[in-house]
């Protein structure tokens, strides 16, 4: 885990100029498919955020979630835009926090009518509960806030489907109230992301801007103003968020935490192998918490080549299909490669290689415990 990193997505150049405005010195990370991202921090604290834009749809959210949480492994990722309030109740330049989100497109067509049958996405626990805490401090608003009508903060669902809704009469308009009318916002990309960090085990947060009424009023001299507007607002209360969030987890590492590191003690094998990182075994003494030694390059290779070999090993005894192994010695050279570059920003995509890799290799034991040394032999390095 990228312990000082939260990941931002964005649908609209709208919602990602409001989130990059509040980063200091953006620097360009490029994806090997070709995603943009920009890793710079926030205002007046050493939190880094990774910006991206996903453009519009579940399904492109979706993807490029997922590749955000293989590139950085972040402590969270959060999805910040506008969108389309269901009731009166939700002012527009008002902030709505998703504390779940609904695919509502799932259903069955009967004779006598569509029936719903949803997905829903419940929002991680620790972060609705520091999402509170945020709202509560009321001081997130920054510049967002001056001037002009104060923003509020609403929790509760979120509604996210693949139609543009402009309308309260049509006939999917009603058909979203009579089913979901709990929602208070709908939009397009919050599934997608929620799906994404639910298969990959990583926590999110939907932070949502309310632009317009979904009522026919989109287009217009009004939309025009409020959209900026609620894009700010999110933007504001998101960073302010992923502020807390960053800092919590440095005050206490193991919250968040989906995958052990250095120094944690966890049964890679489900029963029967135990692998521990730590700085000696010596007949049955572990000793554990101490600092990382000083790795050298003879080390690097040597620790390099054993994975290589665990590797063939695991997929001749059949514990890795085939599939798995090609991805896994992917990871294994996007890691060597980062490491042949020799700097602080190549160790960490060499760290985010590995931890992918092991990922890929959690149950062939072997592969794994030689994995978690290399991630921390590369830690170790000076």
């Amino acid at each position: 885990m990228t312990e000082n990193m939260v990941v931002v997505l964005t649908a609209l150049n709208l919602e990602y100029d409001a989130v990059r405005r509040r980063l200091v010195d953006p620097q360009l990370q490029l994806h090997e498919r070709g995603t943009r991202f920009e890793v710079g921090s926030l205002r007046d604290t050493g939190c880094q955020v990774a910006l991206a834009l996903t453009s519009k749809g579940n399904h492109s959210a979706a993807v490029l979630a997922e590749r955000a949480i293989h590139e950085f492994d972040p402590v969270a990722v959060l999805f910040v835009g506008v969108a389309g309030a269901l009731w009166d109740a939700t002012p527009l330049g008002d902030v709505v926090m998703a504390t779940h989100v609904y695919a509502y497109h799932g259903g069955t067509s009967e004779d006598d009518g569509l029936k719903a049958r949803p997905r829903a996405w419940e929002a991680e626990h620790g972060i609705s509960q520091l999402a509170s805490h945020v709202a509560r401090t009321d001081d997130w608003t920054g510049d967002a806030g001056s001037g002009r009508h104060h923003p509020n903060i609403h929790f509760g669902a979120i509604a996210a489907g693949e139609i543009v809704h402009n309308s309260r009469i049509s006939y999917e308009a009603a058909w979203i109230r009579q089913h979901y009318n709990d929602a208070l916002a709908i939009e397009m990309e919050s599934a997608g992301v929620a799906q994404a960090g639910h298969l990959n085990g990583s926590p999110v947060a939907v932070v949502r801007g309310i632009s317009d009424k979904a009522d026919g009023t989109k287009n217009t001299d009004g939309d025009g103003t409020w959209q900026p507007r609620a894009a700010d607002n999110a933007a504001a209360f998101a960073t302010r968020l992923a502020e807390e969030l960053i800092t919590e987890q440095e005050n206490n590492p193991m919250r968040h935490r989906n995958r052990p590191s250095s120094g944690d003690v966890t049964n890679i094998a489900h029963g029967s192998t135990v692998g521990i990182q730590a700085r000696d075994v010596t007949n049955s003494t572990v000793t554990v918490g101490a600092a990382q030694p000083t790795t050298t390059p003879d080390d690097l290779a040597t620790k390099l080549a054993s994975v290589r070999d665990e590797l063939e090993r695991a997929r001749s005894t059949g514990t890795l299909d085939s599939p798995t192994y090609e991805d896994a010695q992917h990871e294994l050279a996007l890691a060597s490669k980062a490491l042949e570059e020799d700097t602080s920003e190549s160790k960490s995509r060499s760290v985010r290689a590995l931890k992918r890799l092991g990922g890929l290799t959690d149950e062939a034991a072997e592969v794994a415990s030689k994995v978690a040394m290399l991630i921390t032999a590369v830690n170790g390095l000076s």
